[in-house]
């Protein structure tokens, strides 16, 4: 996976100056599931702040620009990336869906939202990578539907090495625009954090679903 450093750089700035990631390495958050996190991110916040969703929107759109060319939609994974992925289809002039976690109990049951056709290409908007499996979920219900699935874009990874297995496996290619290691040096660089919040935030890093804050 290639990251582009100074969009990397930028990105992490604006994500940490909103406070959509939040770093609290003597407090920490716990996770849906159950993790105990050092770490805390929600992008989803960038929506509020017009500068900031348009660099983060055009940033993606440049890098599909980049790599895919010809008919594709863009799908926005529920929740979190319906908004971002929007803008990123508005930049293209492309075709929007969103894709559930699960198909709806009521109506038409649907998973897939908007007009998606067998065989159609897709590219997958993200907003965060964990563990992966929400995000492959999404891709799963695209293939279910005979799409196919081109590859996926997310603002943001902790790159476990849990989901790049995961991702590999399923045959499925990942870009973001910023990962754990490029936030890390920028919240230092901005003293968001100091070099000993740095090494706790390191250590939760190797080894996340057994970390303790009282073990860093």
């Amino acid at each position: 996976m290639i990251i582009d450093e100074n969009i990397a750089k930028k990105t992490a700035h604006h994500l940490l100056q909103i406070n959509a990631i939040k770093l609290n390495p003597k407090n920490p958050f716990t996770w849906a599931s159950g993790w105990k996190s050092p770490i805390y991110c929600d992008n989803r916040i960038a929506l509020s702040y017009p500068e900031i969703r348009s660099f983060l929107s055009q940033s993606l759109a440049e890098k599909i620009k980049k790599e895919y060319r010809g008919d594709f939609v863009i799908a926005g994974v529920a929740t979190g990336a319906i908004g971002i992925g929007m803008l990123v289809a508005q930049e293209l002039e492309k075709p929007f869906i969103y894709v559930r976690p699960s198909p709806k109990e009521h109506g038409k049951k649907n998973q897939i939202e908007g007009k998606l056709s067998t065989g159609q290409r897709v590219i997958v908007i993200e907003d965060l990578i964990s563990t992966g499996m929400s995000s492959l979920n999404a891709v799963k219900a695209l293939r279910d539907h005979q799409a196919e699935v081109l590859g996926m874009l997310a603002l943001f990874t902790y790159g476990f090495t849990q989901a790049d297995t995961a991702f590999r496996d399923a045959n499925v290619k990942l870009q973001t625009l910023c990962d754990y290691s490029i936030l890390l040096k920028e919240a230092l660089n901005t003293n968001t954090i100091d070099s000993s919040q740095a090494e706790h935030l390191k250590n939760w890093r190797k080894n996340p679903s057994e970390w303790h804050a009282k073990d860093s």
